[in-house]
């Protein structure tokens, strides 16, 4: 027993260990992996879901405007006191029961017409509002990624600069205590150490900032852990043969332009509503009655025993309560013609064609400030490519430079200083051109972004 109960117990924690294991598993993203993820559990992406299908259940109300609208009411009344007439005689009945059935149906109704139209247009807004989140959200995944790769390439050029670094502080200080490098050589070599290691904690602070805003954008838990494929250097290649266009950009996908587009459409919808509010509206309608009473004594009998008895003879009422139903059933046709609401329609029509003035001046406005956008991003996709051109000529000249300044100074001909300035041109030079490559991939996210791609995984 205790044998089995071991092994049984055995058993189960290996199981949550395994499980333990996965769930802290690191997670291995590409680019368009992350896009993926991100396209589909950003909670963004999920609200611009339930949007599109909200405007779905709203154009259903609509069309329910249009069907017919049945009715039904039941009441039921009893009479404490009944009304009476002269010499003490009362009428009514002690109880009452009332169904209704009412039935409507719209024949003609321009402003359901409209409205419908309306709602068609809104659908197609709330569809255009899903692609703008996610065009926005890959113009942020993609410069989130390459800030990562950016930050940890640049961690590895500090990192390898401290390295160097610190093999020369302790040649120099090899050579001071063998007389052969003076304290001021050794203290140049530890200051320059001293002033590397900030920038490494900072950069290893901004990796951490960078992850966890790139685990919102991806909607993954912030105490979960991922790499990146790659590296930036990655990169180099397909920014050195990228070709950049010349011809004229199409700006018609741009989202900001279709949002003012879709907008312009739905006053549109809305002054044609205004103007529709002023025809007649048209419907069927048709009502059953079904209700009954339980009068005590039969009014036709008061009236004949009334009678008789003015004539001399005799008559006596019917006490015996008695149930008296109807059913009457009618149907016809409405017709409702508004005449004069105060001015109110005119007057929203004025308002109405005031904004739609207004949304046209604030689409020529913004149609410049995108070609503006379009040319800025043009300019920085070019400079960047200019940049990583020379900087990886520099990087090549600078690590020469930097050989040629070691053995100089391993072999006492050179200086320090030369040594230090050499190393920090290097580093200098391959942070330059890290970044030159960064800043192309993120210009040429925003080109993306402008002219309304970029979402898209292939």
């Amino acid at each position: 027993m205790k044998r089995t109960f071991t092994a049984g117990l055995c058993v189960v924690v290996g199981i949550v260990c395994s499980l333990i294991s996965a769930g802290a598993q690191t997670l291995t993203l590409s680019l368009d992996k992350a896009l993926e993820i991100a396209l589909s559990d950003n909670p963004t992406i999920v609200v611009s879901g339930l949007e599109i299908e909200r405007q779905d259940w709203v154009r259903k109300q609509t069309i329910g405007s249009l069907l017919p609208n049945v009715s039904v009411q039941s009441q039921y009344s009893y009479s404490i006191v009944k009304q009476e007439m002269a010499k003490g005689l009362s009428f009514g009945a002690d109880n009452t029961i009332n169904n209704t059935a009412s039935l409507s149906l719209p024949l003609y109704a321009p402003t359901v017409y409209e409205t419908l139209k309306m709602n068609r247009t809104q659908m197609e807004q709330a569809v255009e509002s899903a692609r703008s989140s996610k065009i926005n959200l890959t113009n942020e995944v993609k410069k989130g990624y390459y800030n990562i790769l950016l930050a940890e390439q640049s961690l590895s050029v500090l990192k390898e600069s401290e390295k160097s670094i610190a093999e020369t502080v302790a040649n120099t200080e090899a050579m001071y205590n063998q007389g052969l490098a003076s304290e001021y050589d050794l203290l140049s070599a530890q200051v320059q150490l001293s002033n590397l290691r900030p920038n490494i904690v900072q950069t290893e602070n901004s990796i951490k900032a960078a992850k966890l805003l790139f685990k919102m954008y991806l909607g993954l838990p912030a105490e979960s852990d991922f790499v990146l494929e790659g590296s930036l250097d990655d990169f180099a290649d397909e920014v050195a043969l990228a070709i950049i266009p010349t011809d004229s950009v199409d700006l018609s996908n741009n989202t900001d332009l279709r949002s003012l587009e879709f907008q312009r459409k739905l006053l549109e919808h809305q002054l044609r509503m205004t103007n529709a509010s002023r025809l007649p509206t048209v419907a069927a309608f048709s009502t059953f009655m079904y209700s009954g009473n339980d009068n005590s004594m039969n009014f036709g009998e008061i009236i004949g025993g009334s009678m008789g008895g003015m004539g001399g003879g005799s008559s006596t009422p019917t006490t015996k309560k008695e149930w008296w139903w109807q059913k009457p059933l009618s149907a016809g046709i409405s017709i409702s013609i508004p005449l004069f609401s105060g001015g109110r329609n005119l007057n929203k029509a004025h308002e109405i064609r005031n904004t739609l003035h207004q949304l046209s001046l604030q689409r020529d406005y913004l149609a410049q400030s995108v070609n503006v956008q379009v040319e800025s991003a043009f300019n920085n996709i070019l400079t960047a490519k200019e940049k990583m051109t020379s900087n990886e000529i520099t990087v090549r000249q600078a690590s020469k430079a930097y050989e040629i300044a070691q053995v100089r100074y391993n072999a006492g001909t050179g200086t320090i200083l030369e040594l230090n300035s050499s190393e920090l041109s290097l580093t200098q030079a391959k942070l330059n051109y890290s970044q030159a490559i960064y800043d192309f991939l993120a210009a040429r996210a925003d080109y993306e972004k402008i002219i309304g791609k970029g979402f898209e995984l292939n």
